[in-house]
């Protein structure tokens, strides 16, 4: 039951082959015996997991079921989830039980979908290796010595390991996408505002967008019809309609337009990786595509320019956690501004705190012209950038990560940490989607293809990606630790 897609997990249902109620032990059953090894869960919800699946199989008898009904999945701990322990991967939030549902989980919860659980993330979403989580670091279950990546990198372990056959995570610089390349599974950042950020704990505002990770792009498009859509309770959420995002998956590309950008095959790509994307271009080609370099010339503006904007942005949303309304509070402050500081300093980790300097810095009087104005305008350029590249492609390719993933604790440096998101911080400044499929193998470690479209392409992007899932089988490989403990 673990080694099947959520599509085949749904014909499964339909026969009568086991019982919402019965896949969902059996995952459970996977987390109690394996996730000691992985630490990709942070909470796992036995018995709210349980009750779900009964109601998805009266539901299913019924003959009330849909295309999700009864199907196991898992939330990124950034999700806030009612009565349910909501930490971002922080100590300021361990003990913040959540009195509401987020948006996206409550729409998931009426498609009938089951969560077992949060899985693990990096704090407040900072980070690129799921390294930086208070509850300590997640393993790659490709190679035990490897990261995962990051922040979502618990929700990409617990797919890739077969704990669950999808889950939900949150992409502000590439939170998705990396951990999918680095974890051999599929993942998508829909476009800015194609899905509801309420109850979902900020980390930059203008960036954050939460997306399906899963084991192919067909997946993925099941997950996302569910979640898109428009939230009066979000004033960033689009008022826009929710397509079938399978209607067109089945569609030829037979005169696609294919976009490799040249800043995207420059020095520090990996070799193997180079290989890869290359040779997954030529299965495109062999499918009708055409291929052609662009540009995408302030490329290496990205980073700066994001690390920028989201620090500027992380300084505001987390002023929040004050260690007076909710989250962790120091033992016996002596005033009200030792209360502040001890319950902040105790509360989050260096990087959060780095990044809560770096943006207060920026925001400050005197700087804020000089770097973060300067920086949004270094951001419409990019957002340019991509338009002018879609008037002459369908979409573009290119690596998700320079590298396959890294070991953990090989990236002690952050700005060294913060490279590793060369490639898929541009897409998050811009506000289109993007997402990852798997592409090769290096050694142990799984390779993944970057595929962007314009804004709202989402139904071409998983068009393209699962008529390239349907030439393959790399999303159909497993890591050894998922088959050994089958």
């Amino acid at each position: 039951m673990h080694d099947k897609t959520l599509a085949e997990l749904t014909r499964s249902l339909e026969a009568g082959e086991f019982s919402s109620r019965e896949l969902t032990q059996h995952l459970l059953g996977r987390i109690d015996r394996l996730d000691g090894k992985l630490n990709s869960f942070i909470t796992v919800t036995y018995d709210q997991a349980l009750v779900a699946a009964d109601a998805a199989d009266k539901a299913r008898a019924a003959g009330e079921a849909g295309p999700l009904t009864g199907l196991p999945l898992a939330l990124k701990d950034i999700f806030c989830t009612q009565g349910v322990k909501t930490t971002a991967g922080s100590r300021m939030l361990d003990n913040f039980i959540s009195p509401y549902d987020a948006t996206i989980v409550e729409k998931l919860e009426a498609a009938g979908t089951v969560s077992l659980g949060k899985t693990n993330m990096d704090e407040f979403a900072m980070g690129s290796s799921n390294e930086n989580s208070h509850y300590g670091a997640v393993k790659n279950p490709w190679d035990l010595d490897a990261v995962p990546g990051g922040s979502s990198g618990g929700s990409a372990a617990a797919v890739a390991a077969g704990l669950v056959p999808a889950a939900i995570g949150t992409d502000t610089g590439g939170s998705i996408r990396q951990p999918a390349a680095f974890c051999g599974i599929t993942g998508l950042k829909p476009t800015y505002g194609r899905v509801s950020r309420y109850g979902m704990i900020a980390y930059a505002s203008s960036l954050d967008q939460a997306g399906p990770m899963a084991r192919s792009a067909e997946d993925c498009a099941l997950l996302l019809g569910a979640m898109a859509g428009h939230d009066l309770r979000d004033s960033t959420c689009v008022a826009r309609g929710v397509p079938d995002y399978t209607e067109e998956l089945d569609t030829p590309l037979a005169g696609l337009k294919i976009g490799l950008p040249r800043e995207y095959f420059g020095d520090g790509l990996d070799p193997q990786v180079e290989a890869a994307i290359r040779e997954a271009i030529k299965v495109f080609e062999s499918l009708g595509a055409s291929v052609r370099e662009v540009s995408l010339p302030h490329t290496h503006y990205a980073i700066p320019a994001y690390y920028v904007i989201a620090p500027a942005e992380a300084s505001s949303n987390l002023s929040r956690f004050d260690g007076v309304r909710f989250g962790h509070r120091c033992d016996n402050p002596a005033d009200l501004i030792d209360l502040y500081k001890r319950s902040r300093a105790e509360g989050f980790g260096d990087e959060v705190k780095r990044r809560i300097l770096i943006g207060t810095h920026t925001l400050s009087e005197g700087f804020f012209d000089a770097y973060y104005k300067k920086a949004q305008q270094v951001r419409r350029l990019i957002r340019q950038d991509f338009l002018d590249a879609f008037e002459e492609v369908d979409v573009l390719m290119g690596p998700a990560s320079p590298t396959p993933a890294f070991d953990l604790g090989a990236k002690k440096d952050p700005v060294s940490m913060y490279l590793q998101d060369i490639y898929t911080i541009a897409i998050n400044l811009a506000g289109i989607p993007g997402m990852s499929v798997p592409a090769g193998i290096a050694g142990s470690r799984p390779i993944g293809l970057q595929i962007l479209g314009s804004h709202f392409t989402e139904a071409r992007l998983l068009n393209v990606a699962h008529q390239f899932q349907q030439a393959t089988d790399w999303h159909r490989q497993r890591p050894a630790f998922a088959e050994e403990n089958a």
